[in-house]
């Protein structure tokens, strides 16, 4: 059956081109949908059968249908995708995008890198008891739990850390 479609589609029998779209039309449309926006295939679509038929004499009978049509659409989804204009805003009109707080991403990229910078200058102890209240999200007890520690230790170190915390960073605001 596929040798006489490709001899009638050479020839330019136009029952052959309405076979050769059903026959092979989901396959082009499923080879578009790796380059094309869904919303776009069945116009590329159209517009590589309508190649195909313009190009029928090209076609050697004695070739592959199949990696013929793939080359077509190959090369109109290259040309459609070049056609397109993407849409583009100027940056200087949009704004920053605001963080969980209400502040740009960038501004909290800023205060995090100052705020990591200060906890590495607190005596390792108390950085540690900061970082897992603040960080690990543990109560005091469990700090205490796990760094096996009194837990007067730990509330002593976290208030040292703090106000030395606040010490550090009180310059730079």
């Amino acid at each position: 059956m596929e040798d006489t479609l490709n001899v009638r589609l050479a020839q330019g029998d136009d029952a052959a081109l309405a076979e050769c779209l059903t026959t092979h039309g989901a396959l082009i449309r499923s080879y578009l949908r790796r380059f094309i926006p869904p919303q776009e295939i069945e116009d590329v679509q159209q517009i590589v059968f309508a190649e195909v038929w313009r190009s029928r004499h090209r076609f050697d009978p004695k070739r592959n249908l199949t990696a013929w049509l793939i080359g077509i659409a190959h090369n109109r989804a290259v040309d459609h995708l070049r056609m397109r204009t993407l849409q583009t805003v100027p940056l200087d009109v949009v704004a920053d995008p605001a963080g969980a707080d209400g502040r740009t991403d960038g501004d909290g990229l800023a205060a995090r890198d100052e705020l990591l910078r200060a906890l590495a200058e607190l005596p390792a102890p108390q950085r540690q008891a900061i970082e897992l209240a603040y960080y690990g999200d543990l109560t005091q007890r469990e700090i205490s739990e796990r760094l096996s520690v009194p837990l007067g230790t730990v509330k002593a170190r976290t208030a040292r850390g703090l106000r030395r915390l606040s010490d550090i960073l009180a310059p730079a605001a």
